[in-house]
């Protein structure tokens, strides 16, 4: 069995700064690619697609349909599916890994939520682009039950695991639900390595003492994603830091100053994760990637 790699992308949600910026940000920090929204102009797409090709960096494609990542209530499946084929067609010259999907909406029926990842799959295959779904609050994926009804009747739908999301629509750490998960797993395509709590999509700090038990929660949980890739033959896995701003960074009152450092945060979680892949790799008699988990780290 070929070992499997795992390769860690920036996300630059609440990155400020520009294309080069994030490339050379990245490459110096050891990840393998970037996670981003299309941009929406044909000069901004060129200017992305130079900085990955000069910084032999991959690209995973974020697409929100309908809206940002809270849709437009008023949008239909039909609005849904038009905005993911014109963001389809943006990124198609980034030559993207795959899109990361952030679609469809929580308040729509069954029959709805099955049209849109038919009609979105069906999209994705004409473009030659591979799709991921990801579990995501205010959209169709927005809890485990209705994620694992979907994947029962559409099995060969993809997902982004953003298991944090889940965390805070069930109110509780989602050791109830490792049924759910274990179900899911074989659909998983993608982590979002960020930790949640009973009360938010985001703990203050992942390396925070009092926040251990949310970590190795959703460690374990994607443990359980990486043992069923490793026995389908993946030879990569990929997983993005994804800690952010909007109102998911604690701030202190009334000055609003950041409770930590989103880049800090990010760096410390993707260097946490490989230590924890190649452990995991090692559990199961595996090697794999290049080393990392020897690799120092200080978040300080």
């Amino acid at each position: 069995m070929i070992a499997m790699r795992l390769q860690v992308f920036k996300t630059l949600w609440g990155f400020g700064g520009d294309y080069a910026e994030a490339g050379q940000q990245a490459l110096a920090a050891g990840f393998d690619g970037i996670e981003a929204a299309v941009p929406q102009h044909a000069s901004d797409q060129e200017r992305l697609a130079i900085e990955l090709e000069d910084h032999d960096l991959s690209y995973i494609a974020e697409i929100c349909t309908a809206g940002s990542y809270v849709p437009d209530r008023r949008a239909g499946v039909a609005d849904h599916l038009a905005s993911l084929e014109a963001s389809l067609r943006d990124c198609a010259r980034l030559r993207p890994l795959f899109v990361n999907c952030i679609g469809g909406c929580d308040a729509w029926p069954l029959s709805n939520h099955l049209a849109f990842f038919q009609g979105a799959m069906e999209l994705a295959d004409r473009c030659g682009i591979d799709i991921s779904f990801e579990t995501h609050r205010s959209r169709s994926l927005f809890n485990p039950w209705i994620t694992r009804q979907l994947v029962e009747l559409l099995p060969a739908m993809q997902l982004t695991c953003d298991l944090s999301h889940w965390c805070v629509v069930c109110e509780r750490l989602i050791d109830t639900e490792l049924d759910v998960i274990e179900a899911i797993a074989a659909n998983a395509r993608h982590i979002h390595a960020r930790v949640g709590y009973d009360q938010g999509p985001q703990v203050p700090h992942p390396a925070a003492p009092e926040y251990a038990h949310c970590l190795a929660a959703h460690q374990n949980w994607w443990e359980s994603i990486w043992t069923v890739q490793r026995r389908r033959g993946f030879t990569i896995t990929t997983l993005t830091p994804e800690f952010g701003p909007d109102g998911y960074l604690h701030l202190m009152p009334f000055t609003q100053t950041p409770v930590a450092d989103l880049w800090e945060i990010n760096c410390w979680m993707a260097e946490t994760e490989k230590r924890h892949f190649h452990s995991f790799m090692r559990a199961h008699g595996d090697r794999g990637g290049d080393g990392a988990e020897n690799a120092p780290f200080s978040f300080m």
